[in-house]
């Protein structure tokens, strides 16, 4: 972990890292709220939204085309988008989620507890920007599963704990962005069928949204790991194969 502070990361040799540990195909993205609309578009180089869209596409510009991309509420598409970054109430119209029965859900009342799962930020936060920000409140990192797995491995390599993530279904960016910007929390998920269709997230991707001193942990294990030989990509070893000599490299003197 590179840093010019206690307080400040520094981002691009982070990234830069995390690239050279697992080879990440998709740039790796910070997410961020802001105090007003004026301190968001104060950020250099942001770019507005001349259309309406759905928070995942807003991700996606920044992890695919490599913009940032500043949003308030006027620029998403409605409530479900709105609510889960706090820019709009989670109030009892929202909770009844009645636009989802008879589409995602049988009956309201499967659409009404849908809604009352899902992580989102309190209603009354600022303006959202996403893309390259200096410090995000968030790291946003698409990554395969194999991938996914020595990240999370790297988190758990001092201080562990287990990780219990949930899946809500449909509205899946409350499982990532959503629980992360409400908990400061690591927060994994897999990516819903509106992540992938407006979002245009790849099918093999899973997402991970963590604070970018969770990022810095994770890459200091890994490193770790990776001296241990424990490390992206991992290579298979053969089903048929004598499993004494693979394993022994890692456990022969223990």
């Amino acid at each position: 972990m590179q840093q010019q502070s206690a307080d400040r990361i520094d981002l691009a040799g982070l990234v830069a890292d995390l690239n050279s540990l697992l080879r990440l195909k998709t740039t790796v993205i910070g997410m961020k709220l802001f105090a007003s609309a004026a301190d968001m578009e104060a950020i250099p180089k942001i770019r507005r939204p001349n259309a309406v869209h759905t928070t995942d596409q807003i991700v996606s510009m920044a992890a695919r085309l490599g913009w940032t991309v500043g949003i308030t509420a006027d620029d998403l598409v409605g409530a479900q988008c709105r609510a889960v970054i706090g820019l709009a109430p989670q109030d009892e119209k929202w909770l009844a989620g009645e636009n989802y029965v008879g589409v995602w859900h049988g009956t309201a009342e499967d659409a009404r507890k849908r809604q009352e799962a899902l992580d989102v930020v309190p209603f009354g936060q600022y303006p959202l920007a996403s893309g390259r920000l200096d410090p995000p409140d968030i790291c946003l990192v698409y990554a395969t599963p194999g991938q996914m797995i020595i990240l999370i491995n790297g988190l758990q390599y001092t201080g562990y704990k287990k990780f219990e993530w949930g899946v809500v279904g449909e509205t899946a960016c409350a499982d990532s962005w959503g629980r992360a910007l409400k908990t400061g929390e690591p927060s994994l998920s897999l990516p819903c069928y509106a992540e992938r269709r407006y979002g245009g997230v790849p099918d093999e991707e899973m997402l991970m949204a963590l604070k970018p001193s969770h990022l810095a942990k994770a890459i200091e294990g890994m490193k770790a790991l990776a001296k241990n030989g424990l490390r992206y990509p991992i290579p298979p070893y053969g089903i048929q194969s004598d499993v004494r000599a693979g394993m022994g490299v890692s456990y022969a003197k223990k």
